[in-house]
């Protein structure tokens, strides 16, 4: 390693000695505590924030986070290329990543990953059926009505998350699929009778 650099691990165990030894001798605090507001930060913690230049990342604005006020407990270190960002914006929007990260995931299940096209609006139009499916799955977790039927006909449980009501109307969808077709074809109608007025109305 260069001479003048060290890793973030040995930064995070470094800096709260200085804190401490700056409280000692009454200068500057290394962090900052940082209380409840109004503005999404629901927690309180201690914050260290300066800008680094962080190896093969460039100039970072560097936010170290510390929920006990004796720093005693794993910090918590963020990173951002918003140099003028303070450590309230930085830490308030990193908690929008698990959720991110959790639609973009469940977004896949829903075909998301299943077009390759160039065109904006043939872009724009199935992120825009992904969107709704998703937010009508979710929807359908807090629906009691749907969440109490739905298990009577497909005869299995639900567990409450997206993915399962996903799987679950899926199911369903082919539950009566194949409903319709057994109903269409006892009279004794053929398969291709039953498939030709299906076909038109799926592609219509």
């Amino acid at each position: 390693m260069a001479s003048g650099t060290q890793r973030l691990e040995a930064l995070a165990l470094k800096r709260p000695a200085e804190h401490r030894d700056a409280l000692t001798h009454g200068t500057a605090p290394v962090f900052h505590h940082i209380p409840r507001d109004d503005t999404g930060d629901r927690e309180t913690s201690d914050r260290y924030c300066h800008t680094h230049r962080i190896h093969n990342c460039g100039t970072q604005r560097l936010v170290i986070n510390h929920r006990k006020a004796d720093l005693s407990d794993t910090a918590t270190c963020l990173m951002s290329n918003q140099l003028h960002w303070p450590a309230q914006g930085i830490t308030r929007i990193r908690r929008h990543r698990w959720p991110v990260d959790v639609y973009h995931e469940e977004g896949k299940a829903d075909g998301l990953d299943q077009d390759q096209v160039r065109d904006f609006h043939a872009i724009y139009r199935p992120i825009a059926l992904v969107a709704v499916t998703s937010s009508w799955l979710r929807a359908a977790q807090h629906d009691r009505a749907r969440l109490h039927t739905l298990p009577q006909q497909i005869k299995t449980r639900l567990d409450g998350s997206a993915g399962s009501c996903r799987r679950q109307t899926q199911a369903q969808a082919l539950w009566a699929l194949a409903t319709f077709m057994a109903t269409a074809l006892s009279p004794g109608q053929t398969l291709g009778e039953v498939r030709q007025p299906f076909l038109a109305a799926v592609c219509s």
